[in-house]
Parts: C-alpha cells; structure tokens; sequence
C-alpha cells in the first residue's frame, strides 16, 4: 500500500543557501510521524513545500502514490493537507466563528450567511478539542494557547487526511495539552496521518509512532520511537552531546532587589502578591494560563501600574507608572509573543538591539551608527547569535536566535530585575541549552531574574525558588527541587506536600 505522503531526495535553495539538499520523509495513514531539527534544520522549509507555498527545485512529491507537480496552497487543502502553525494565522478584528467560517465554508456572492448554523458548528468543533471558548468572541480577545486552539479547531473542521501540527503545544497549558493528545490520537485512530513538530521531547516519545531528524538541511535517519531514547536522539539533532539542558547554581542567592507586598492590579486581576526575588537567584513563576503570571509581569513593568501594595528596590520604595519608568529603575522584560513584542522582524539586529537605550547611545539625537554596530558585534560574540551581521533583518533568524536578539536589547540596559515570560517558547533543544546557560550566568553575575514557564520541568530544572500562581495570587512557594505532582496541585487549587512560605 503507497504511502499517504512521499517525499524523494527533495532539494530547495534559497539563493546561495542550500535549505534542502535531498530530504526523503515518508508519512503512513494512521501515523504521527515525528520530525524534529534545530531552528535551521530545514524543517520550515519542508513543511512549505509540502503545504504549497514552496516549489522544489528537485527530488519528487507523491500523495497517496500518486506523483504532485506544481502544488499550491489552494491544490495541498483540495488535496486534504492542513497545518496548524506555530503563531496563530487568524484575523484579529473578526470573531472566533467567523475565523473558522473562512477557513471553512464555501461562498459566492448569494451566499447567505446563516449565523446560528456558523456558530453552532464553530461550538461543535471547539468543545471536541475541550476548549472553553466563546464563538463570539473576538480574536484579539483571546490568549496565544487560545489562538493556537482554534486553529485545531479549523484544521478538524477541515477534515484533512494530512494534518501538519508545528509546536502546537508551545503555549498550552498541561490540561490543554492533554486534550490535544487525545485529538492527534483521534486523528491516528480514524487513519489521518499526523506530521508533529515539537521541541518538547516527552511529547514525541509520548505520541510518535517514528521519528525522523533533520540537520543541516539534510535527513539524519529516521526510527521507530522505541529503537531510540531521548540522548541519542539530541546527539542527532544537534551533532553533539548536550549535557546540561538545566544548569545549576553556582552561586548562593544574594540581597533581595525585588520586593513585592500586596501588590495588585484590579484592570490585570492580580492580587495581594507578596514575593521577593534575590541577586544570584532565578525565581520561577508557575501556573496555569490566566493563572495572572503574565500580568504580573506586566504590573511590574509599568504597562498595567499596580494600584495597590507596594514594590520595593534594593530597600527602596518605588512607584513604576510606565515601561519607561520601569527601565529606569533597572527593570528589563523580555515578553512571551516575540514576534508582536520581542523582535521587529523588518528592522535590523543592531537596531532591536539597542531600541531601549536610544537616549544613551544616541545623546543629544546625534546618530552614532559606528557606536551601535560595536555593540550589536559584541552582543552577536558573546551570545553566539547565528547571523549574516548586525545589519540582517531579525525576521532573518531563527526563532532561539531571535529570542537572543530580545534578551541583548535589555542586557544593554544594564538591568538588576530582568522578567522572562516563556524564554524559550518555540526554540529548539540546542538552542534552549544556551539560553538556559545564559540566564545562569546573567543570575550567577547577580542580576535577579524572574522567570514565567508553561514547560514545568524547565520550571523545575531552572528555579532556585519557585511561585505558584492561581487566580491572580500566589498560592503555594517551593524552595530547592519540588516534585512536579506538588507544583501542578498547587497550580489546580489543591493542597499541595512540600508547599513552603
């Protein structure tokens, strides 16, 4: 019986860069065919080539035995090929039901729109996945773990014998995540073949049937998860040994810098957060989405002020109004959403890097390009950022090496609180490590770092303490390594073993 999906010694080059250079991949009805690499690997690539927005320059394309020529987006859904991405393709001004509805229906200018079919059918589609959310509600209304259920949502609307799934865990909660299992296990079930792109590798070896690895634009082997554990298959993907993913303290916490009483935030919903946070000390915060971690981070940098409690640093009470008055008080925050938030893609790399010190580079509004590019150059060194030079576009990169970008904007600010809201969503295991490492030597060098995590055992791997957020307030504090099981109870309003002031 022919393959579901075949590809055949597949070549795609970008100008002088060769993306793919002979890639084979097979994907059987009834799989979920894993299909990892580092950013850069070449797995962008080949998922655009098989959804038609790429043409290959050579090699061959088969679906269900029958050879593809010339493929568009609009030929790969006839075909039944869907893809969830990564970052949400939806429009924002339009509601959940109508975003489904264009993915969905088919119209002609007498099209009548029936609008309680439309949203019962949206309803229909969003509980199968277990998603609480309103069809009427507006896109821009909605959370990125929400964002990124819908389009699970369209994609099974869809009914597509190809369903292409990239980091679609990336931004969910552990329930949400479960939910998603059983649908991709549905999907296997009912002989749909599934393509899962993940960095988390407790997913792959949790849903796959085989696994196959890219490096440098090329196929290193493909196996059946249970021929390969989770260290060879690193040693695959990255073409070395990677030992420390989670790197200890090497040093004791210091003085605290961050001291947080009853703060809260009615228009966030945060509450009575009383916390503090040491040089030398990275402090995790964990919790469910809408747990209020992420406005916490922002009553912290001024873009939703508290308006009650009070905010102390190095001993001295301050009040942050504003990001402005947040970076002058030493306060650096590398938001989740990158890509709206983090690095303007358009602009070159030496200017994301120094967006946040303009007035001290630049006094007077002289314009000291030279100035700039040696500092963009030392940050490029030293953060072992993967790039053309410091005038490439940041949308030139991958994504580890622009969340790289977003952290040298604010260590150039010279920061004593540095906030990290999903440091490394999306990024691949490699590329984790080093930023894992970076973020212990900024806390080693006596920065305090306040860290947000959806993956809990980064949570567990990198925190020296850890708070748990429910309902927009602590709940639950844990010194040293907690167990997983306490944390999640904590974080589901339960009573939790080892929890600690």
């Amino acid at each position: 019986m022919a393959a579901l999906l075949q590809l055949t010694r597949v070549t795609k080059s970008f100008g002088a860069v060769r993306a793919l250079k002979g890639v084979s991949f097979a994907l059987e009805s009834g799989e979920v065919h894993a299909l990892l690499g580092e950013n850069g690997a070449g797995k962008s690539t080949l998922i655009k080539i098989i959804t038609g927005a790429h043409q290959p320059d050579g090699g061959q394309l088969e679906i269900g035995g029958e050879p593809v020529a010339h493929l568009t987006p609009a030929k790969a859904r006839a075909l039944g090929i869907a893809c969830i991405y990564q970052q949400p393709a939806l429009f924002s001004d339009l509601s959940v039901a109508e975003n489904i509805a264009l993915r969905l229906e088919r119209t002609s200018p007498a099209h009548r729109v029936r609008w309680a079919q439309r949203h019962a059918r949206a309803r229909e589609l969003l509980h199968r996945i277990g998603a609480e959310i309103d069809p009427a509600a507006e896109v821009r209304a909605l959370s990125m773990p929400e964002q990124q259920l819908v389009e699970i949502a369209c994609a099974l609307g869809a009914g597509a014998r190809i369903v292409i799934m990239d980091e679609p865990t990336a931004s969910l909660t552990q329930k949400e995540q479960h939910l998603l299992f059983a649908v991709v296990r549905e999907l296997r079930a009912s002989g749909t073949g599934v393509i899962y792109i993940s960095h988390r590798l407790d997913e792959i070896f949790a849903l796959s049937d085989r696994i196959t690895v890219l490096r440098d634009g090329e196929t290193v082997g493909t196996n059946r998860v249970d021929e390969i554990n989770e260290a060879s298959l690193i040693k695959m993907m990255v073409g070395r040994e990677v030992s420390a993913i989670y790197p200890p303290a090497e040093s004791a916490p210091g003085d605290v810098v961050l001291s947080l009483k009853n703060v809260g935030c009615r228009a966030s919903g945060v509450r009575d957060i009383t916390l503090d946070v040491r040089a030398r000390e990275i402090v995790g915060l964990a919790g469910l989405v809408g747990a209020g971690r992420t406005e916490l981070a922002r009553v912290l940098f001024g873009l939703t002020p508290a308006d009650a409690g009070e905010i102390s640093l190095r001993g001295q009470p301050v009040r942050i109004s504003s990001p402005q008055s947040a970076v002058s008080h030493g306060i650096a925050y590398v938001p989740e959403d990158r890509r709206r938030h983090g690095v303007i893609l358009e602009m070159p790399i030496a200017a994301n890097m120094t967006m946040a010190i303009h007035d001290a580079l630049f006094p007077g509004a002289w314009l000291r390009f030279s100035a700039e590019q040696i500092l963009a150059l030392d940050f490029i060194r030293d953060l072992a950022i993967k790039t053309a030079g410091p005038d490439a576009p940041g949308g030139s990169l991958s994504g580890g090496n622009q969340q790289k970008v977003a952290l040298a904007r604010w260590f150039a600010t010279k920061p004593h609180v540095l906030i990290l809201d999903e440091p490394t969503q999306g990024v691949d295991v490699g590329a984790k490590a080093e930023i894992h490492k970076i973020i212990r030597a900024l806390a080693k060098d006596g920065l305090a770092v306040l860290m947000i995590s959806s993956d809990l055992p980064e949570i567990l791997g990198m925190s020296d303490r850890i708070a748990v957020l429910r309902a927009g307030t602590i709940t639950a504090t844990f010194d040293g390594k907690p167990d997983a099981h306490d944390v999640m109870a904590a974080a589901l309003g339960q009573s939790a073993g080892k929890e600690a002031a």
